[in-house]
């Protein structure tokens, strides 16, 4: 027994094996067992360290010093990084939401489009409202507008709600503040703001092969009725007073161009006082603070939205926050399991032997990941804990290791399928049987992961 715990413990294809049925525990917890994924990675992570030679004082300290602890520092670290950047992130959205700038925003694109641009209008709204509101959330606000178009336009729903969900997709996986691109910016110390420039360099031609391209052939071809039951939602939404596209447009685009100030600033500027501004203003969690401050004050309160209510709208939006944060504090604490026990510098040699390029592997073990389990968060934070270790000892710029952020989001995402919570609100919300979201949603999400993966592969080859 002792012989084959050395040899699990010190041996490369020892710590593989240790690896492989660690993954597969995990996988087995949440898709068979229907566990949590936070509770099934902290349990994984916990049974991989001890397999793994970790003492138990190391991995949950003592009385005195369980700070020192390995489940507290892998909780820790990530979290310090994103709980704000998230909270704020989520609140912005809400705000939003609350206010009716979808609609607004919306109504200004079809004007620009022209009714027989709508699809594309919708696309665009999905892309633009996507970077401050949660996926989930962005169809629950936007489904109603895509249900009206539909009935004005006499054509499939799907026509219309398939370049809207790209949209949303696209900026879920790739842009902060949502939880995947910033979790993995965090465990790999990469700049959010060039988490934006990359993220918006792929995206965008892949929202446009997904949701444009591929979103208008297989929409024209599907034929989707508005389900009636939501039709009065519209109204609702109409019935809202409407706030100013200006408005709309300054509280998404704030703390991006404020994050990218300070991105460049640090770049281009010499050591002054302009530059140290700069970066103030673009640290994400200030950047974030100073959106929502403008957000409540131009959306909220000068449009009559009272203190108390205001209250109860930030309230309400962070209930499911929560949930988000453990899975992506306990993916940590996984990965920081893989990391001390040597797990992923094995399996970061493996890869290196095998001769796939560390962009590849990314993108591939990602893939696994998402078709295996179904959330993206889990398998960001999990691919970004085996990769670690090579990234740690390899002399990657901003820039590439943003890259490679990019490359995970992007295999997060792939060939959206039954194990996959948002494929069943595709389907529900935009009245398609199971056949028809594999046909449509599986379909775009499949193009939006390859051409995004893509993009960031020919971009990191350019760059190195």
């Amino acid at each position: 027994m002792a012989t084959f715990l050395d040899w699990l413990r010190h041996d490369t294809l020892g710590l593989l094996l240790l690896a492989a049925v660690g993954i597969a525990l995990l996988l087995s917890l949440i898709i068979k067992f229907k566990v949590e994924p936070f509770i099934a990675l902290v349990s994984t992570g916990v049974l991989v360290a001890l397999a793994g030679g970790v003492s138990l004082t190391d991995l949950v300290g003592t009385p005195t010093g369980a700070s020192d602890a390995l489940i507290e520092k892998g909780f820790a670290g990530i979290l310090g990084h994103i709980t704000l950047i998230i909270g704020l992130g989520t609140v912005l959205g809400a705000i939003l939401e609350h206010s009716g700038g979808a609609q607004v925003l919306l109504n200004k694109l079809v004007k620009i489009f022209g009714e027989k641009g709508t699809p594309v209008a919708m696309g665009v709204t999905g892309f633009v409202l996507g970077i401050p509101v949660f996926f989930d959330i962005g169809i629950f606000v936007l489904a109603p507008l895509v249900y009206v178009a539909a009935i004005r336009g006499g054509r499939s729903l799907a026509l219309y709600a398939l370049p809207l969900v790209a949209g949303l997709s696209v900026t879920h996986a790739f842009l902060p503040p949502h939880p995947g691109p910033v979790a993995a910016a965090g465990l790999f110390g990469v700049s959010l703001g060039w988490i934006i420039v990359m993220g918006l360099a792929c995206g965008i031609p892949a929202w446009w092969a997904s949701g444009i391209v591929w979103g208008r052939w297989i929409g024209a071809r599907v034929k989707v009725e508005v389900p009636g039951e939501h039709i009065h939602q519209v109204q609702e939404h109409d019935e809202r007073p409407e706030p100013h596209i200006g408005t709309v447009l300054l509280a998404i685009g704030l703390p991006m161009v404020l994050i990218l100030g300070a991105t460049f600033g640090n770049v281009f500027l010499p050591e002054n006082a302009l530059r140290d501004l700069l970066i103030f203003l673009g640290s994400p969690a200030i950047a974030l603070t100073i959106a929502v401050l403008i957000s409540m004050w131009l959306l909220g309160l000068r449009r009559g939205t009272n203190s108390h209510e205001l209250s109860k709208i930030t309230g309400e939006s962070l209930r499911p926050v929560g949930m988000i944060l453990l899975v992506v504090g306990a993916g940590a604490f996984f990965g920081a399991v893989l990391a001390a026990t040597g797990v992923g510098k094995a399996v970061a040699d493996s890869l290196s032997q095998a001769g796939l390029p560390l962009i590849v592997s990314a993108y591939v073990i990602s893939c696994g990941m998402r078709i295996a389990q179904g959330s993206a968060t889990v398998a960001i934070v999990t691919t970004g804990g085996i990769l670690a270790p090579s990234l740690a000892s390899g002399d990657f710029s901003q820039p590439q290791l943003a890259l490679i952020v990019i490359a995970i989001s992007s295999g997060s995402i792939i060939a959206s399928h039954v194990n996959d919570g948002g494929f069943w609100i595709i389907s529900k919300y935009f009245n398609m049987s199971v056949k028809d979201t594999l046909k449509t949603w599986t379909v775009l999400e499949t193009i939006l992961s390859v051409v995004g993966f893509a993009v960031a592969g020919t971009l990191f080859a350019i760059i190195s």
